[in-house]
């Protein structure tokens, strides 16, 4: 069987949707690159329906005013070439101080905390900026924190409350509104053996307690909706962390989180992200 090689240029606020909605109808998976992602799907999936979602995509883009727009390069590969083609897009990364984050056929490294993702989900592998950064973040703060509990929110792969439960946060949530999120992180967390976090399918609006560390690794438009929830949900002396935040977006973000009565601790750039660290 032969497979099909989309590469798709997109805004980066659209991307997620756009994967999501792939996934859907049938993508194995995505590689991402700097400004462009790579989907992979089987010869026999429905092409029709691909072109319908990426027209929905296109629209949303023309309402939202975007100048830049949608762009796709279709090519076919061959089934004896499809293992090497999947693999070659996903190498071990170091992170901060510790983390290292590897796929499922790599050997762990010793005396590193090893978070291993399987890259079929399609929700990503850690290997973008925002989730190195608040990998990063996380490490750097984790020592601030009562480490009593801390809340993942859009959770995806789960990769970052895996982390935290290594690091050695006593209760640890995983909350997406996502189930297919949901279904990767419960998988990624059986492959990583982190046992006791709480995944679970919604929003942060349905949960009743208030968290030591907050993580929310979204796009700038929904944090700024969600900011009262954040800060509602955050403990006094608790820490949360913010991504997903283009650069010039930031200020927007820092702004509604001053509101609802948080306080910058830091601004951490990475590449054309920022992300923020702030605190109550």
């Amino acid at each position: 069987m032969n497979y099909h090689e989309l590469t798709i240029t997109i805004p980066a606020p659209f991307r997620d949707t756009l994967i999501r909605r792939l996934v859907s109808i049938g993508c194995l998976g995505v590689i991402e690159q700097d400004d462009s992602f790579l989907a992979y799907f089987p010869e026999t999936v429905d092409r029709a329906s691909i072109r319908n979602e990426l027209s929905i995509v296109q629209a949303l883009l023309a309402k939202s005013g975007s100048v830049a727009g949608l762009s796709v390069h279709s090519s076919s590969i061959p089934d004896q070439d499809w293992n090497e083609t999947w693999k070659k897009g996903f190498v071990p990364i170091d992170v901060g101080e510790r983390f290292t984050i590897l796929p499922t056929w790599e050997k762990t490294k010793q005396g590193r905390i090893n978070l291993i993702v399987d890259p079929a989900m399609a929700f990503g592998t850690g290997h973008h900026e925002t989730t190195r950064s608040c990998l990063v973040l996380l490490e750097k703060y984790a020592g601030r924190s009562d480490k009593e509990n801390l809340l993942d929110l859009g959770t995806g792969t789960g990769i970052l409350a895996i982390a935290a439960k290594k690091l050695g946060f006593q209760r640890v949530a995983a909350v997406d509104t996502d189930l297919l999120a949901v279904d990767a992180t419960r998988k990624n967390a059986d492959l990583n053996e982190a046992e006791g976090i709480d995944i679970r399918e919604g929003s942060i609006a349905e949960l009743n307690e208030t968290y030591s560390f907050i993580l929310a690794n979204i796009i700038s438009g929904v944090l700024v909706l969600l900011a009262p929830e954040i800060a509602a949900h955050l403990k006094t002396g608790g820490i949360a962390v913010l991504s997903g935040i283009l650069a010039g977006q930031d200020d927007e973000v820092l702004e509604a989180m001053t509101k609802a009565g948080l306080k910058l601790i830091k601004r951490y750039p990475d590449g054309k992200w920022i992300s923020l660290a702030v605190g109550r």
